[in-house]
């Protein structure tokens, strides 16, 4: 059943499980302001990148927070989500959630110390793949293909690649062999992305989104 509720008290008064989706300079702001009605009945859980478990439980009084790192997939029902419990958050609460969150997409279980680099990868992850698709459609379009085609096939390459990963069980260097024949048209083009250094920019790419993520954590 679904209720409608005119303001945020309301909506913690009615919930069994609560569910901060806010930017992470203003948590604490509206954890403290509810802290009142945030009794160890209700399941916390924080969607906040940067803020760690340790400062949610202070600021709400108890440990039964859940801290919970999604994408923005999740719009389409294909997050790539990560959570941590608490110290009074239990199994089944960890449960709960992961039953949720599975709604939107795939969930991990993860100490919260890989958190900065979970938000590294996954979760700016997707902005790395959008610029990706743009820049294949790109060269699409610098090839001779109309601007419409040259993006519907480099959109489906990168899904279908990405599904071959996860049901071929294949390591992707593996996947990368099999259709890099000998003088081939493709290892001609992995070639100069080798030349280019793109597993290095990609690799260097994630460690500075982490990076900066852990830069969050200490304000």
């Amino acid at each position: 059943m679904i209720e409608m509720n005119s303001g945020g008290v309301q909506v913690v008064e009615n919930s069994d499980v609560v569910i901060f989706s806010v930017k992470p300079q203003v948590v604490q702001k509206v954890v403290s302001q509810l802290k009142p009605l945030l009794t160890e009945k209700k399941l916390l859980v924080s969607v906040a990148a940067g803020i760690k478990l340790s400062d949610l439980q202070e600021w709400a009084g108890h440990g039964r927070f859940i801290r919970v790192m999604p994408n923005t997939p999740a719009a389409v029902g294909e997050a790539a989500s990560v959570m941590s419990l608490g110290d009074t958050a239990t199994k089944e609460d960890g449960d709960l959630i992961a039953e949720l969150f599975g709604a939107i997409g795939k969930i991990w279980r993860a100490d919260e110390k890989h958190f900065d680099a979970i938000t590294g990868l996954s979760g700016s992850g997707p902005a790395y793949i959008f610029l990706a698709i743009e820049a294949m459609a790109d060269g699409g379009v610098a090839a001779g293909l109309p601007r419409d085609l040259a993006l519907g096939l480099a959109s489906q390459t990168v899904l279908g690649a990405a599904s071959m990963v996860i049901k071929s069980g294949k390591h992707p260097g593996q996947l990368k062999d099999d259709v890099a024949s000998p003088g081939g048209t493709t290892i001609a083009g992995i070639h100069e992305l080798e030349r280019g250094g793109f597993r290095g920019i990609l690799m260097n790419t994630v460690v500075a989104a982490a990076n900066r993520s852990r830069e969050f954590s200490k304000r």
